[in-house]
């Protein structure tokens, strides 16, 4: 019987949630020191938001992933012990 194997490393989730956590970060920062917005700024602020976005569609797949792997690994347990508490 072939062990199952988790999708995402821990350092891929990791990754995902420093990801989401730094552009919303970034993006606070931005808006607390922003008075005027000139068009340089503006640019910075549209980046932010991708990594923002990118961010959260990381998180968001990687607990999702990582949810189902544990729901698969519990169920191979389970049938992993059946199968010696028969023999």
């Amino acid at each position: 019987m072939q062990k199952y194997r988790r999708r995402n490393t821990p350092a891929f989730t990791i990754l995902s949630y420093f990801t989401l956590f730094a552009g919303v970060l970034l993006f606070s920062i931005g808006l607390y020191n922003a008075d005027n917005l000139q068009l340089n700024e503006k640019g910075y602020y549209i980046a932010v938001m991708l990594l923002c976005i990118v961010g959260a569609i990381l998180t968001q797949k990687v607990a999702r992933d990582n949810a189902e792997d544990s729901e698969i690994l519990a169920e191979q347990d389970r049938k992993y012990n059946q199968s010696t508490k028969e023999l």
